[in-house]
């Protein structure tokens, strides 16, 4: 690989996908230089926040593990300076990781412009070279081409097809299709209804438009603002939302369930 400016290859595991809430929990830096080379900075942080049962799973850090690591204020510099001057790449970089490290680096007083460099993300040029739409899951899961593609019946059978091989492929001798719900609950369970109208963060529900979208939670807009829940419930909300709404102002506010307790 031929460069002209170093390329630092980021990636970062944190307490969740909410860009503008979560926190990094760990963080790698690798630095490819034009002349040959490499650099490396890697580091665990203390988010200060509980890390959820499932990114624990997933990633197996723990709150023990991070109880002694820096915060990330403290080595925000340390970041900085590693990615000084350098081009950056990254997995889904575009969408998670840059913004999110922009964020905390700000917040650390430390701020990042990436405008200012060239941003390489692996996903996107994976995502245009090799087709992820049906006929491709048709090749990968049937070992067959697909054969009348974007004809209803025939794109509904081969689904199916598919649907079966997967069954087959991850339920570990389980043949029900309840087995491919397990892939589909993170996302879910990251939002409290279907229209994503309130996301879960640190077990507490926040809105995701209006006047307090992103900024504060339900908890505390009922003792900030019962008259803007109030409001919801004459206006065209889903049931489940206008029964959440109506419970919060009687003090009665869900619970988090944790896809680690209900997939493990």
């Amino acid at each position: 690989m031929k460069l002209e400016r170093p390329l630092v290859v980021l990636d970062l595991e944190t307490t969740g996908t909410w860009v503008e809430k979560d926190r990094i929990i760990e963080i790698a830096l690798v630095k490819r230089l034009p002349e040959g080379g490499k650099e490396v900075y890697h580091s665990r942080v203390n988010p200060l926040i509980p890390i959820p049962l499932v990114v624990q799973k997933l990633t197996g850090i723990t709150d023990a593990d991070v109880a002694g690591a820096p915060l990330f204020k403290a080595i925000a510099a340390e970041v900085a300076a590693f990615l000084a001057g350098a081009d950056l790449a990254g997995f889904n970089i575009d969408k998670f990781d840059l913004p999110l490290l922009e964020r905390e680096l700000s917040e650390a007083g430390v701020p990042l412009i990436a405008s200012e460099r060239r941003v390489f993300d692996a996903q996107k040029v994976y995502h245009v070279n090799e087709k992820r739409d049906l006929t491709a899951a048709y090749a990968f899961y049937c070992g067959k081409p697909l054969m009348g593609a974007h004809g209803a019946l025939a794109d509904t059978e081969a689904t199916l097809e598919v649907i079966e091989a997967q069954i087959a492929r991850y339920g570990a001798g389980d043949t029900c299709v309840d087995v491919l719900a397990q892939f589909q609950y993170r996302e879910q369970l990251e939002f409290y209804d279907a229209d994503r109208r309130f996301r879960w963060w640190n077990g507490e529900l926040y809105m995701m438009f209006g006047k307090y979208a992103r900024k504060e939670s339900l908890r505390e807009i009922v003792q900030k603002d019962p008259g803007y829940l109030t409001w919801m419930l004459g206006k065209d909300f889903s049931p489940d939302v206008k029964l959440l709404v109506e419970n919060a102002l009687k003090g009665q506010f869900p619970k988090q369930e944790d896809p680690a307790l209900l997939c493990g």
